[in-house]
């Protein structure tokens, strides 16, 4: 049976170059109203596991969360996406310094802006702030990476730098710690301290 991973396979394989025909048919077979565009993995992750704590099934819903491989990827995929392609529901999340890549990516895919929210530097920074520090040092801790950021905080780099700093620069430092933490901080989250951009993506779904 077709499902949601089978689908957001095929754009990946689409926007790289690949046929369309595949994508076309999962979009309508399952059906996909929905594309939520997101940088990385990282991102996706987060997003699966708010989604997952407030009891949503986006799949069963019909949205696709995907991750594009940059901000940059944008416009090529609203293009095959959004009113040019598929002529899906386009929404996500941005970083401020992006927002221009965005607005450029959509414009020209004849795709609305106002569903993308935008996060101030990005959405790791988003979510140690609505935790704290010393709620995100418990978490390193819990999960078994205090003694790498203990060596991390010592690199002559990150000396003066502020914390909240300290800890977004951490979790970019090793492959996959990104996405790891993705679910460990959205899950460690109360429901009111939830970040404005991704609740807001969220509730728009």
């Amino acid at each position: 049976m077709a499902d949601m991973g089978a689908f957001r396979e095929a754009v990946t394989a689409w926007a790289a170059g690949g046929p369309g025909g595949p994508a076309r048919e999962l979009a309508a077979r399952l059906p996909v109203r929905t594309a939520v565009l997101l940088e990385g993995p990282s991102d996706v992750a987060a997003v699966s596991a708010l989604a997952a704590g407030r009891g949503r099934d986006l799949a069963a819903e019909g949205v696709c969360v995907l991750a594009m491989g940059g901000a940059m990827s944008v416009g090529r995929f609203a293009h095959l996406l959004g009113p040019p392609g598929l002529g899906l529901r386009l929404t996500g999340l941005c970083d401020e310094r992006e927002r221009s890549y965005y607005a450029r990516g959509l414009e020209r895919a004849s795709a609305a802006q106002q569903g993308f929210f935008v996060c101030a530097a990005d959405l790791e920074d988003e979510l140690i702030r609505a935790l704290g520090v010393t709620r995100v040092e418990e978490l390193v801790r819990a999960e078994g990476d205090l003694r790498a950021l203990q060596t991390f905080l010592r690199q002559p780099a990150q000396r003066g730098r502020p914390s909240q700093q300290q800890l977004r620069r951490f979790l970019g430092t090793k492959k996959g710690r990104k996405i790891h933490y993705g679910r460990v901080l959205v899950e460690a989250l109360d429901p009111d301290r939830t970040p404005a951009p991704l609740d807001s993506l969220l509730t728009s779904l």
